[in-house]
């Protein structure tokens, strides 16, 4: 006897059976036909069973009805539709098939199907016992039913089945997952059955609202604690942020000789991975090598997450190389892992080799990926992420995607797109809300942002400290004081919302900007935290552009002694000493910097073409194309210089050698990036490049001049917002 992918070879057996029918189980419990479907892997195998059992009359028997409908129902290689196609087909269905049925539709996508059905089960006066409650319930919790799910209850009651213990469980399970926590600690309570199982149940009900005393007080009450148990309190603590408390937890079950499973590990690496307890994780990794469980892939994927999430990339990649079957998990992880400790390049390679070992990637790798084309400015690579998303995920209820496509790109520098994505989506959350919102107060389209803000909260969206961080900073890249007052004062009077950091960032630099140093300063007073480095470092920006000496040498102590070990604070205030002739004081710096071993962190920028990300650092030379960029970036010196460009060296800090100027002015990275542009894409092509720092004055003002010169629309990213140069302007109208 043997089956293929492509054929049924059944041995001869002398039973046919006649329509009408029904012979005895033992009479056909060994008939070949049936032997054959816990071979079949596919469908179409199994149609070739079921022609076999028509050939030989076994499709006039419930029994083996029962089985084909078994396979196709339950199997992981099985067809539900086929299996509702065979139930229609079947005069008068038993019990045995009902409850085969309602399992199916139960474990499906579309659970509600299965209480159809129990309903056609009642009318057609067949009794449900206690196999066809436990799916019922089931479906109940699924679809968020509590309503439905008192209904059946009421008829478990009717039945006397209330005592089962698989009822009972579902019972509990379907008033916790709906929220109903009273209604299962009812249930809990007016039953004698007190088993673990029951217990746990319970306990996940209120875990899954964050009362972990509550489920802490049901485990002490366990007579006799399985590793379930365990695992549902360990999960709960790190469902809830409570890491440490999750990793005592297991330090605690190991105490009590209960051997922990794959889900405990699992759960216990996530937890090291999200509260950065590399040391524990390592000894979590020792206890798997010791009890032979090392090739397990789902470990191995836990193990991977663990170590890049805590930093340590090389071993993350060591255990992902030692893979010898890599699933779609090892790579969302390792992909995760890059992304998470901004590692951006690599993770776009790991996802390029995903693709080569076609490993067909799912929404979550896309999460992890366009995270790292919206740092890297990967337009291309973006594009073509969303049109396989449109291809294979347009029915997905992941909004997260959607959400994402419009942070890449609009951090791509395409916001145009990102509102089209925006507009597209049937259903939008809070955060493709925010994500816009912030989108288009990085671009500097302070009154669209506004607008879409009003529209937010029109269309019943409640705003949360994040959308109000994107409003705010729409206020501080436009200037508009009046309305950045406006909006902080309504997140807090109308929204109940306390400021945080990014908050009070925003409106110090809003005050600071416009010269308000004394409201500034009180608002930083008023804080209800110390501020942090980023506060004092937008205050000290500002006391550049104004000139602020001493208010700047003030601001710089705090950055000092917050950032000791930052140069970036050194670096401002050397600039603020420069702009006022005092040489001396930025001779001490420099000599400060020197004695700290601290250097300028480069400015580094990247441009993708034909989908490769390219990157330069200061006077690079390292480019395979150095000669002809260096040439093209002559000619865009000379022409610069016949447009009466003249080069302001105002924040080029006297007799400081080209480590300390970040290089002669025409040689910044940003320059270099431009000059590839011209040379690698064709006339008219829109350029758009990524800084890691703030765009000086100098480039600023050139690259103004070049996009009208080559007439080019260039699109810049700095640290801070984007720059849109078109015919000689800037979007920024030379605010940022």
């Amino acid at each position: 006897m043997a089956l293929t992918s492509t054929s049924v070879a059944v041995s001869p057996f002398p039973l046919h059976l006649l329509p009408s029918s029904d012979p005895p189980y033992e009479l056909i419990k060994n008939h070949p036909s049936l032997s054959l479907l816990s071979k079949c892997k596919t469908i179409q195998t199994l149609k070739q069973v079921h022609s076999h059992f028509i050939k030989t009359g076994l499709h006039h028997t419930q029994f083996a009805l029962s089985k084909l409908i078994e396979f196709c129902a339950i199997s992981p290689f099985g067809d539900l539709p086929y299996a509702l196609l065979l139930f229609e087909s079947i005069d008068e269905p038993n019990q045995f098939i009902w409850n085969t049925m309602i399992r199916g539709l139960s474990l499906s996508s579309s659970p509600g199907l299965a209480l159809e059905l129990y309903v056609k089960m009642i009318g057609s006066g067949i009794v449900p016992n206690s196999y066809t409650f436990p799916f019922v319930l089931k479906s109940c919790a699924k679809i968020g039913s509590a309503q439905k799910g008192r209904q059946i209850h009421g008829q478990v009651l009717k039945l006397g089945l209330e005592s089962d213990a698989f009822v009972h469980t579902s019972l509990i399970n379907m008033y916790a997952q709906n929220g109903e926590l009273g209604n299962a600690q009812l249930v809990f309570d007016k039953s004698y059955l007190r088993d673990a199982v029951s217990y746990t149940a319970l306990i996940t009900g209120y875990v899954s609202i964050g009362c972990m005393e509550n489920a802490r007080e049901l485990f002490d009450e366990i007579p006799i604690r399985d590793v379930v148990s365990w695992n549902a309190m360990i999960a709960g603590y790190v469902q809830t942020g409570q890491h440490e408390e999750a990793l005592a937890f297991f330090k605690e079950m190991i105490g009590a000789n209960v051997v922990p499973n794959e889900s405990t590990l699992v759960t216990v690496l996530s937890a090291c991975a999200q509260s950065g307890s590399l040391d524990f994780g390592k000894w979590v990794r020792s206890w798997i090598d010791e009890h032979g469980l090392g090739f397990n892939v789902h470990l191995v994927n836990a193990l991977i997450d663990m170590y890049s999430k805590c930093g340590d990339l090389d071993i993350a990649f060591d255990l992902f190389e030692s893979l010898e079957q890599k699933d779609v998990i090892s790579w969302n992880v390792m992909i995760g892992g890059c992304t998470h400790m901004s590692c951006y390049k690599e993770g776009l390679e790991l996802f390029r080799r995903m693709l080569q070992s076609n490993i067909e990637p799912s929404d979550v790798t896309f999460l992890s990926i366009l995270p790292a084309c919206a740092n890297l400015g990967a337009l291309h690579l973006g594009k073509w992420i969303h049109a396989y998303i449109d291809k294979n995920f347009q029915n997905s209820n992941n909004l997260s995607l959607w959400t994402s496509l419009i942070d890449m790109y609009a951090k791509c520098g395409s916001i145009e797109t990102a509102q089209q994505v925006f507009n597209g989506m049937k259903q939008k959350s809070s955060a493709s809300w925010n994500a816009m919102i912030s989108g288009l107060a990085m671009h500097g389209l302070a009154e669209k942002a506004l607008e879409l803000f009003s529209r937010m909260t029109s269309e019943g969206f409640k705003p949360d400290n994040i959308t109000f961080v994107g409003v705010l900073s729409a206020c501080s890249h436009a200037g508009l004081l009046d309305l950045g007052r406006t909006y902080f004062t309504s997140m807090v009077q109308d929204y109940a919302i306390s400021p945080d950091l990014q908050h009070y960032g925003c409106m110090v630099n809003l005050l600071g900007r416009a010269g308000l140093f004394d409201e500034a300063e009180a608002l930083i007073q008023n804080m209800e935290m110390k501020p942090d480095g980023a506060i004092w470092g937008s205050l000290l920006g500002a006391c550049r552009v104004h000139k602020q000496v001493e208010l700047g040498e003030s601001v710089a102590k705090h950055l000092f002694e917050l950032e000791p070990e930052n140069p970036g604070a050194y670096v401002l205030l050397s600039n603020i000493y420069a702009g006022a002739g005092r040489w001396d004081d930025v001779a001490r710096i420099r000599t400060l910097l020197n004695n700290k071993g601290m250097k300028k962190v480069p400015g580094c920028s990247s441009i993708e073409v034909d989908s490769v990300v390219h990157e330069f650092l200061v006077s690079d030379k390292l480019h395979p194309r150095c000669k002809e960029i260096y040439e093209m970036l002559n000619e865009v010196d000379a022409l610069l210089e016949k447009a009466g460009f003249v080069p302001d060296t105002s924040e080029v800090l006297q007799d400081m050698d080209e480590e300390w100027k970040e290089g002669a002015l025409s040689h910044h990275s940003e320059k270099l990036a431009i000059a590839f542009g011209l040379i690698s894409t064709k006339p008219g092509t829109t350029i758009r490049i990524v800084k890691n720092l703030r765009v000086c004055g100098n480039c600023h003002s050139a690259t103004k001049l070049i996009s009208k010169i080559f007439n080019r629309e260039i699109i810049a990213r700095d640290r801070n917002r984007f720059h849109h140069f078109k015919d000689g302007f800037c979007s920024c109208n030379d605010y940022w």
